[in-house]
């Protein structure tokens, strides 16, 4: 059996690119794929550096954010994320409006501890800076877990005895 590990920042038919599976976030799964959950649900982050509170307070509500100081997020479909936000039955969801875009994590992170604006993180990109007092966490009440990754694969094939052998070692790890 051969592995040949691709990554992409952007999302991928893997049948039409001819691989036999791949890995993404559970809710961004194809429906006609058969998907395999593996980790745990993670939970977002929104955070800014102790200089940028300092000059700008702590907002206690997602309508408390400075917009224009949120650093916008560009997915790998080109669209901008809008930031999600829950507490109780009470749903937000906030479109950034800052002056700065990315589309790669570390970048942003880098720009949020140099006091650049307001981030919105997977949280365990930015647990250690907050932990270390790098970063300030806003919005803990207001952030709601997003599911985990989940192998998928179509449904519509023979798989080849090392396929199943994997999947069935997955299906394995995931259940420990």
């Amino acid at each position: 059996m051969q592995v040949d590990l691709v990554t992409e920042g952007r999302l991928v038919d893997i049948v039409a690119e001819g691989f036999d599976l791949g890995l993404r976030p559970a809710d961004l799964v194809p429906r006609d794929m058969i998907a395999l959950p593996v980790g745990r649900p993670q939970r977002h982050a929104v955070v800014a550096s102790p200089d940028w509170i300092a000059a700008h307070g702590t907002p206690a509500t997602p309508a408390d954010l400075p917009l224009t100081d949120c650093i916008r997020v560009r997915l790998p479909n080109g669209a901008l994320l809008r930031w999600p936000f829950q507490r109780g039955a009470e749903v937000v969801q906030i479109e950034a409006q800052g002056r700065l875009t990315l589309d790669e994590a570390a970048i942003a992170r880098a720009a949020v501890l140099d006091g650049a604006g307001i981030g919105f993180f997977i949280e365990q990109d930015v647990a250690d800076d907050i932990a270390a007092g790098r970063l300030v966490r806003l919005l803990d009440d207001w952030t709601p877990t997003r599911a985990g990754f989940s192998l998928y694969y179509p449904g519509r094939r023979n798989p080849s005895a090392g396929f199943s052998a994997f999947l069935a070692m997955v299906r394995d790890a995931a259940r420990a």
